[in-house]
């Protein structure tokens, strides 16, 4: 084949996550997720053109470089939870445990293996559990949700891969290595419809939390923390901000992150984004009785990005479209006008 299909199921990977993350901000986890996307893509060049193109001189590094992955994986997602990543350097250790495996303990290079990925994404997957969209929440609030997705998608994928690897080592001590590339363009196959089937597949999740009544009842302390969160979402006009997440608001509101998303539910019985959109609603709606302005630009000064995200959420608030609403103020304004005596 001309071109290696665990690379290609590599860039497809690569490619998901980037729609899945992009917006995302946060310095640290940017870094963990380039070098991962990075060495993703160059595992699977190894593993193509170890199997693919019998380059049997990168069968050291293969394993080396496959031990890399997991914990950049988990670091780069633990970096978008509003809480410090405690001594990373001790991630450097799977990898380093495969490098001397390979040099000195052949035998127990594939067990390695299959303890880093499987150990790795029963972690990150427990992250996933944790509380939520909400838990990624150095992520923009648009992009909690599609941050959370692709943390489920990586941590599955790790457990495929755990899972069929394994499979493939034993199948080869019983039958030999005659057919590991068929195996491997099999694996690499599932793990490309997977990626795809994910990313298209509906988000199932529910949209809006359960009503404030039928859930925890909200606690004065949970008012007076509303108070803090309306009075920082005002600040400087936060509520604005495009790229504005649930870390940048519990900072500002000086509360914890998880603090700040069950106040809001309790009190609410909204999300932390619907919170945040309501107000963002509520201001252009305000711009488009007082303004000339376009539906865009009324969209663009409140805080959102896309045209699809505004018009679903002000359809959510008010029932209708932007167009319409305006059309309806403007009609109600002047019939209110015709009715005041000069």
């Amino acid at each position: 084949m001309s071109v290696p299909l665990p690379f290609l199921a590599g860039l497809v990977f690569a490619l998901t996550l980037y729609r899945s993350l992009k917006g995302v901000e946060t310095p640290g986890s940017r870094r963990y997720f380039f070098a991962f996307l990075v060495l993703y893509a160059l595992q699977g060049v190894i593993v193509g053109l170890h199997f693919g193109y019998g380059i049997k001189a990168l069968a050291p590094v293969q394993p080396i470089t496959a031990a890399i992955m997991p914990p950049l994986a988990f670091l780069a997602f633990r970096a978008l939870m509003d809480e410090r990543v405690e001594r990373p350097w001790l991630h450097i250790l799977p990898p380093l445990a495969a490098a001397i495996a390979v040099g000195f303990l052949r035998a127990l290079v594939d067990p390695l293996l299959l303890a880093i990925f499987f150990g790795y994404g029963i972690a990150l997957w427990r992250l996933t559990l944790s509380g939520g969209a909400d838990v990624m929440a150095e992520a923009s609030l648009p992009r909690m949700k599609p941050a959370l997705r692709a943390a489920r998608l990586t941590a599955g994928l790790m457990l495929f891969f755990a899972v069929s690897d394994a499979a493939l080592a034993v199948y080869t001590d019983i039958h030999g290595p005659g057919d590991v590339p068929l195996a491997v363009a099999i694996m690499n196959l599932a793990a490309i419809a997977a990626v795809i089937a994910y990313y298209f597949s509906p988000d199932f999740s529910p949209a809006k939390p359960l009503p404030a009544s039928f859930a925890i009842k909200p606690t004065e302390e949970d008012r007076v923390a509303l108070s803090h969160i309306k009075a920082a979402l005002e600040e400087g006009e936060l509520y604005r901000s495009e790229n504005l997440s649930l870390a940048k608001l519990a900072r500002k509101a000086r509360l914890p992150a998880r603090e700040v998303s069950a106040a809001v539910n309790r009190v609410t019985g909204l999300n932390v984004s619907q919170f945040v959109n309501d107000r963002r609603i509520a201001e252009a709606c305000r711009l488009l009785r007082e303004t000339e302005w376009t539906v865009i630009q009324v969209m663009l000064d409140v805080g959102f990005s896309t045209k699809s995200n505004f018009n679903r959420e002000f359809r959510r608030v008010t029932g209708t479209n932007p167009k319409q609403w305006r059309a309806e103020a403007r009609a109600a304004q002047d019939a209110d006008a015709r009715k005041t005596p000069a």
